[in-house]
């Protein structure tokens, strides 16, 4: 069965039996946040994680790009490490662990006090099949935009011994932005209409890493599709979109979120001030 009677659709079921529909190295880019930890029992249905990766990968283009949102519970006072445990094996089945990233949020939600300090990020595991193929950097100002500089230096990260010469002089308007990044979560009009779904991450989260690994056209995938943020922010960026979900509750919130798309434009995305 062809992939492309897929393309545009938020399909109800089990994506990894979904999955097995599709053509080998049919998608361009996943980014999704699955169910872990104390959430692996979601609605019911279990999380086989292994099986899913294992045909991620097969259904995944070379050079394309896996963007995993996932974070870990706090256990009998110990963090399972399950992304550790989730990004590990990605490398074990042929992904490249091609960076580390970390959604930190503005607005995190305040915890009951067990001597710790208030957990305030999530993971963003970029993964590649082999090279990346794409990368639309987003860039921000530099602070000390025109400066000419003396005395800085800057370190040279090569295979061999590490040196520290003079560069940029003077210092460049922009930079490529850093891989931490900050979004308020649940407060924009476009992140409330998905409040139906108890873990949503923001849009912007979504239109940042599917500008930076996709071209207008690709196709982005999100196995475990929620409310249908990924999808939602493929289409306004001109991409196509396949959403699986298990949950139909799910599904109805990201087929209205998809629907209510007709009436607006397609946003672009340059850069990140």
């Amino acid at each position: 069965m062809a992939v492309a009677e897929f393309i545009n659709k938020i399909l109800r079921g089990d994506c990894l039996e979904v999955m097995k529909k599709f053509e080998k190295g049919a998608i361009d880019m996943v980014l999704t946040s699955p169910p872990y930890d104390n959430l692996r029992n979601y609605k019911g249905y279990v999380f086989p994680f292994e099986d899913i990766a294992r045909e991620i990968y097969r259904v995944v283009k070379d050079g394309g790009v896996v963007v995993w949102v996932v974070g870990d519970a706090t256990i009998d006072g110990s963090e399972t490490g399950t992304s550790f445990k989730q990004a590990l094996f990605f490398k074990e089945i042929g992904f490249k662990l091609h960076d580390t990233m970390i959604f930190k949020k503005k607005n995190p939600i305040p915890q009951i006090y067990r001597r710790r300090y208030n957990n305030e990020f999530e993971y963003m595991f970029v993964f590649s099949k082999g090279q990346v193929a794409t990368h639309n950097p987003l860039m921000v100002d530099c602070l000390h935009a025109g400066l000419e500089l003396n005395g800085t230096t800057y370190k040279n990260y090569s295979k061999h011994e590490q040196k520290r010469a003079k560069m940029a002089k003077p210092v460049k308007d922009q930079k490529i932005k850093g891989n931490i990044w900050e979004y308020v979560v649940g407060k924009k009009l476009e992140d409330q209409e998905a409040k139906g779904h108890p873990a949503p991450f923001p849009c912007e989260l979504a239109r940042d890493h599917i500008y930076s690994w996709s071209n207008k056209g690709n196709l982005i995938l999100d196995p475990m599709c929620g409310s249908g943020t990924t999808c939602k922010v493929a289409r306004q960026l001109d991409r196509n979109f396949i959403g699986i979900e298990i949950s139909q509750e799910y599904c109805e919130i990201a087929r209205k979120r998809i629907s209510c798309l007709q009436l607006e434009l397609p946003l672009s995305r340059t850069s990140v001030q």
